[in-house]
């Protein structure tokens, strides 16, 4: 494995496994559409701004790798972020714009187990990567993650992999911090940090907002008046709001999973990028 076709080749496989993308596993509906995938350079001084701004204990890509790989020495321009996002399918997409309180039962669902299939590809990745001679690690994953909290951005953790993705070329910001890529922003976000010198895939923006039509001047307030919680004004999302309308109202409704992603629906970035620029 040492192309971004045999990466992108190892995870559509994975994702081809009825077994293993599933809605639940008593519901053998596909959990994930067909993943869209982005590189950067480890390097990328992108990762050092993200640092400054959400706070010193955000790894770098070359910080982590040190870490789970204290006896290998990486060369510059010999590290890369593989980034890739895992969008819903139109089924649960459905499900979910009629929801108005609560996150539909496929969201709720594939919040659980989908995010256990992504779990399984990061891990699946890191190692498969590893064997072929490129050591690589998935930071989410690393016994070392950990969450903390940003003096700026409040909840945040060691590892942001949407900033991850952003950096890679995969989409920007929304006013409710859910990334917008080229599928959409009803997105999950993976990502794997390797001693693998792949090609960085092209930025086509040029700062953290350009495919979000709020920031873009379309007055566009979706996101706003689909959350229930009131956690996104156009001031921007309020995380704690968020996390505090899920803990306390829907995660007991959905057996503890720990869903919402009313704002991912029923808005006019569900399933594509809305701002087109040149």
């Amino acid at each position: 494995m040492h192309t971004l076709d045999d990466i992108r080749a190892y995870i559509t496989a994975i994702l081809a496994d009825p077994e293993v993308n599933r809605l639940s596993p008593d519901d053998a509906e596909p959990a994930w559409g067909p993943p869209l995938l982005g590189v950067s350079d480890g390097d990328d001084p992108l990762y050092e701004e993200i640092k400054k701004d959400i706070g010193p204990f955000h790894w770098t890509p070359r910080q982590i790798f040190a870490l789970s790989f204290p006896d290998l020495t990486v060369p510059p321009g010999g590290l890369s972020v593989i980034a890739w996002a895992l969008p819903q399918t139109a089924a649960t997409l459905e499900d979910q714009r009629e929801a108005t309180l609560l996150p539909s039962r496929r969201w709720a669902q594939n919040r659980r187990y989908g995010e256990d299939l992504n779990a399984l590809l990061r891990r699946r990745l890191a190692a498969a990567l590893t064997a072929a001679g490129h050591p690589a690690v998935a930071p989410v994953a690393s016994p070392l993650w950990r969450r903390e909290t940003s003096a700026r951005r409040g909840e945040a953790s060691t590892w942001s992999e949407r900033h991850a993705a952003w950096v890679s070329g995969l989409g920007t910001f929304g006013l409710c911090d859910g990334l917008i890529t080229e599928a959409g922003k009803a997105v999950r976000l993976g990502s794997v940090v390797a001693a693998l010198s792949l090609p960085a895939t092209p930025r086509p923006y040029a700062g953290l907002h350009d495919w979000c039509l709020h920031y873009a001047g379309g007055a566009c307030t979706a996101c706003i008046d689909r959350c229930p919680a009131g956690a996104i004004t156009e001031a921007g999302h309020d995380k704690e709001r968020c996390m505090a309308y899920i803990r306390s109202v829907a995660a007991p409704s959905c057996g503890g999973i720990n869903a919402c992603g009313l704002c991912q629906a029923g808005v006019p970035c569900e399933h594509r990028r809305p701002v087109r620029t040149p």
